[in-house]
């Protein structure tokens, strides 16, 4: 395994939910150098480095002396991942055994979650105004798949109703005895009665691993998307110790996987208000944002070995071979031309190699949030990311040798002039 994917490894274990990515990015960033701008308090003069955070949300950005003189350089990525987020009453149950009540968090591979060790993670939040974190790490709740010997049809085609086969068990008894808030309450040191609220999700326990005869994969969770955040990180650290003639943002929005639409999300507020200050206010904005660009970073199909008809065959990602450069003429992803060039400038600056994806034409893409920071900001945007195979899946796979090189190539992008 290189360095940055076992780093990528540490980073994955270290974030089962969005708050738990933040809080690692702001240890990461901290031992940089980086220190806290208070969103509700007064803006920090001087250069250097900063990071904000809003729940599940992190912005941070190197801060030159003066604003407004130096074009703005964004990488962006998310937070969030595909799975299950328990309902506010979760204890549900029958037939004797005690089970929790999810709902399903955008657009999840529901069959990868069947059968697998899970752990709960989130946040509480409690009636005095603190939120604090949670995190069960050990195996606590199960989805069960049916028997084979119950359903001889299973292996024609499973069909799932998320309502009632994907409730996870965690126990025997009475479900009215209903304790799972007490006992995360009790893990997290706090009484029971104080708990108003929680936002808790669904992980798998199962660790990172290398795989292949030559260790040349990593598996692992929530690949989609904090691959592109411990990227956006390490290049934001890299950048910032250049001290470039730009200004470098990082920032990975939360709720991505559910269309971004919340006041953390790429299409709320938090962004373009930063990035105003920035640039040295809302009457000075105009001509530093004609100059600057976003990177919207997030992760792409790799070429399914099993599916190539799947795939547009002359723009095929192949894991190691460097991030893709995503395209869609519909304006799906960000991309144009001169956003294309620049990319490819920073990857050539870098010594990294790149892709090009482009979707087959029966296989309409997914989205991200390039389109709607290049909407909201007219910033010019371009959308790349690594390849990876089971994309949604509670366990991705990528190639060992992709997270550094998106990381260098993202640090040439922030730090990049033309």
């Amino acid at each position: 395994m290189t360095d940055a994917a076992r780093d990528l490894a540490s980073f994955l274990t270290a974030s089962p939910s969005p708050y738990h990515a933040v809080a690692e990015a702001v240890r990461r960033l901290t031992a940089a150098g980086f220190v806290a701008q208070p969103e509700d308090g007064p803006w920090i003069d001087g250069a250097g480095g900063r990071y904000l955070v809003r729940d599940g949300t992190i912005l941070a950005w190197w801060q030159p002396e003066t604003a407004g003189e130096k074009p703005l350089r964004v990488f962006a990525a998310h937070t969030d991942s595909p799975g299950f987020k328990v309902k506010p009453n979760p204890d549900v149950g029958t037939a004797g055994w005690r089970q929790v009540g999810v709902e399903v968090y955008g657009g999840a591979l529901w069959n990868s979650w069947l059968d697998r060790d899970l752990g709960l993670a989130g946040r509480l939040a409690l009636y005095d105004g603190r939120v604090v974190p949670v995190r069960v790490d050990r195996p606590l709740l199960r989805i069960p798949q049916v028997a084979i010997h119950l359903d001889r049809t299973v292996n024609q085609g499973l069909t799932l109703d998320p309502q009632r086969h994907l409730l996870p068990v965690w126990g025997l008894g009475d479900p009215a005895d209903g304790d799972l808030v007490e006992f995360l309450a009790v893990l997290a040191g706090e009484s029971p009665a104080d708990v108003a609220a929680h936002d808790l999700f669904t992980y798998d326990l199962t660790p990172p691993a290398t795989i292949g005869r030559d260790d040349e994969l990593l598996a692992g969770p929530r690949l989609d998307n904090l691959a592109s955040v411990h990227a956006g990180i390490t290049a934001l650290t890299e950048a910032a110790r250049l001290d470039p003639g730009t200004v470098p943002v990082f920032v990975g929005f939360d709720h991505e996987e559910i269309g971004s639409d919340s006041a953390t999300g790429a299409a709320g507020p938090l962004l373009e208000t930063v990035l105003t200050r920035l640039a040295g206010g809302f009457d000075a904005r105009r001509p530093v944002f004609a100059r600057s660009r976003c990177l919207s970073v997030d992760v792409t199909h790799a070429a399914h070995p099993n599916h190539l008809d799947k795939h547009d065959l002359d723009h095929l990602s192949v894991p190691n071979r460097g991030p893709a450069l995503k395209v869609n003429a519909v304006q799906r992803y960000a991309t144009d031309a001169p956003g294309a060039a620049a990319w490819q400038r920073a990857c050539r600056d870098a010594g990294v190699p790149s892709q090009v994806f482009v979707s087959k034409n029966t296989v309409p893409c997914g989205s991200t949030v390039g389109p709607i920071m290049s909407t909201r900001l007219g910033i010019r945007t371009v959308d790349v990311g690594i390849p990876v195979l089971s994309m949604h899946s509670a366990r991705e796979l990528c190639g060992v040798h992709d997270p550094e090189l998106l990381a260098r190539a993202g640090a040439r992008f922030l730090g990049d002039t033309d």
